[in-house]
């Protein structure tokens, strides 16, 4: 029987380690950048904001986790254990592993995969840390090229591009950089693994799918046959029909954006793809207790790293999630 896949992506909002991280946890540069936003982070309070995420990832896919999780805004792998282990305390059934590796990010978070070994497992040499260009440091694009469980390779990219701050169209060039790079590391997947590589980027783009980081410069588009007929790297953008409502995986200034998202390449895109999305599935993943109450439903973030902490709170972003099938 075909196998079923959940995928979820979830900016974690500042998941760091203690105030006082060991020298092997926590670099030197890094410790002087963050050095007035991390006091008063403690290992107990870096343990509660654990304990909540826990709480949501342990509720998807029907309360029985996701079958692979990309995430952003980490420290460290530290942090990404401590996840892994809370989780599998509320889902002994699940023990994830760990695809991560420190970036030159300027604050230090990094871009991880949590997978479940059972359904996939990442081969020796088959991890790259793609540097996107820019004057101050940023977090590079993880590419894993998975084998799923049936023996095909499936690439897929997490993605945190550069920020808005300064504000949107004065950064754009930034996310212009990053979308050209992921374009061009799809591209070579098809070179090195075959044009039938189906590839998955998801993320926070910090763009939503209509600006031109995102349709120009990573050759995404709302038009699934544009995808499968195409004979360039394009990625079919699974979050359209998600931007026609009123939710966003984001809010600023009480606007919801969708900033978080699915793109499929034409292998993922075609109905006879042997692993294919399923865009009727996506969703992004709101449970009570996790976003405001009020007019607007946006998340409830932790906070931390200079904002004021709720220890009630869980991330700035909802998670996304989709499902994927393979076939025998």
């Amino acid at each position: 029987m075909p196998s079923t896949y959940y995928v979820t992506w979830w900016n974690l909002e500042n998941l760091f380690d203690e105030e006082n991280a060991p020298a092997e946890r926590r670099t030197d540069k890094v410790a002087r950048a963050i050095a007035k936003d991390i006091a008063g982070w403690t290992p107990q309070r870096r343990d509660r904001k654990i304990a909540q995420l826990a709480s949501v990832i342990a509720q998807l896919n029907g309360a029985s986790g996701p079958d692979l999780l990309g995430v952003c805004e980490v420290e460290n792998r530290f942090v990404l254990d401590l996840l892994a282990n809370a989780v599998h305390v509320l889902l002994p059934g699940r023990s994830y592993s760990v695809v991560h590796a420190n970036t030159d990010d300027d604050r230090g978070i990094d871009v991880a995969f949590l997978y479940d070994p059972n359904l996939f497992t990442v081969p020796a040499g088959e991890t790259f840390f793609h540097v996107v260009m820019r004057r101050n440091a940023t977090r590079e694009i993880v590419q894993v090229n998975f084998k799923t469980h049936r023996a095909r390779t499936w690439s897929i990219f997490g993605n945190h591009w550069p920020s808005r701050s300064g504000g949107q169209f004065e950064s754009a060039g930034y996310r212009h950089i990053a979308g050209e790079t992921l374009s061009y590391f799809h591209q070579r997947v098809r070179e090195v693994h075959g044009d039938t590589t189906p590839v998955l980027a998801m993320g926070d783009f910090n763009d939503e799918p209509f600006d031109s980081s995102l349709v120009t410069h990573a050759l995404s588009t709302r038009q699934r046959a544009k995808v499968v007929e195409a004979d360039i790297p394009r990625f079919w953008n699974l979050m359209w029909t998600a931007i026609g409502k009123s939710d966003g995986s984001f809010y600023y200034n009480n606007q919801p954006n969708m900033l978080d998202q699915f793109l499929v390449n034409k292998n993922m895109a075609a109905q006879a793809s042997p692993i294919r999305a399923l865009p009727d599935t996506i969703e992004i993943l709101r449970f009570p207790g996790t976003f405001s109450t009020g007019k607007y439903p946006y998340p409830k973030p932790f906070g931390g790293m200079g904002k004021q902490v709720d220890e009630d709170g869980f991330s700035d972003h909802f998670p996304i999630g989709m499902r994927v099938t393979e076939a025998d």
